[in-house]
């Protein structure tokens, strides 16, 4: 999967740090820099950009004004030195909303947003590559497949993904890293796991088993760990 986006800001400074960005996310595709909103306005009319780094506060029309001018419009994420609009960005439905300066760890969170809205957008049966989302692993970014996840790991500020033939740490809470994953193939079963669904082998008491591994489950999600591999909890 390959987003298409641009960028939409007036400042050259944010501009050149955005499309640094850009070009560290191999996932994105940049197709147009925009100083303004009229300029922006017809690429996004034209559908050239499936994602809109869009600024707030600029000569002319304002990036919430072009929103509401958009019949269609493509994924959003406002990259704004102003926090104040956060409610009217929400009322607008885009993706995220990022304040200056950036950090490219938030980048990347609103990046795999955008992501999930996208996909969740594709007609279904179009689209037939495996789901993925990428984290920032030293000074790269991995590429991680949903269905190579066995377990994810708390470790402080850190995470550890594990997978079928090896083991990732990245740079994350583990709520950060919950909010990335599709509700229907992961769940939070303790404060420090996450677990993928299909690759529950037994759950004995409050314990999972992935493979070899043995991981604890909290009791107050056991029945909707019960409930969401298809089974009935059983009373004692």
């Amino acid at each position: 999967m390959t987003i298409k986006c641009m960028i939409v800001d007036d400042e050259p400074l944010a501009q050149k740090g955005l499309k640094e960005y850009v070009a560290d996310t191999p996932v994105l595709e940049l197709v147009a820099v925009c100083d303004n909103a009229t300029q922006a306005y017809s690429y996004i009319g034209n559908k050239a950009a499936d994602l809109v780094f869009l600024d707030i506060e600029m000569p002319g029309i304002t990036g919430i004004e072009l929103i509401k001018s958009l019949a269609c419009k493509p994924a959003i994420i406002f990259t704004t030195a102003y926090p104040q609009y956060a409610l009217q960005g929400y009322e607008l439905d885009v993706v995220d909303y990022l304040v200056k300066p950036i950090s490219y760890e938030r980048f990347l969170k609103a990046v795999n947003k955008a992501a999930d809205f996208i996909q969740a957008k594709t007609p279904t049966g179009i689209a037939t590559e495996q789901g993925y989302f990428f984290v920032k692993v030293n000074y790269a970014l991995e590429k991680i497949l949903y269905d190579d996840i066995l377990y994810i790991e708390a470790l402080q500020n850190y995470i550890a993904i594990h997978l079928t033939e090896r083991k990732i740490v990245s740079y994350m809470t583990i709520t950060n890293m919950m909010k990335q994953l599709p509700p229907s193939l992961f769940m939070r079963i303790h404060k420090s796991y996450i677990v993928a669904l299909r690759k529950i082998d037994s759950v004995s008491g409050n314990k999972v088993i992935i493979k070899s591994e043995t991981l604890p489950v909290s009791r107050s999600v056991k029945e909707a760990l019960f409930l969401a591999i298809g089974n009935k909890l059983i009373k004692r």
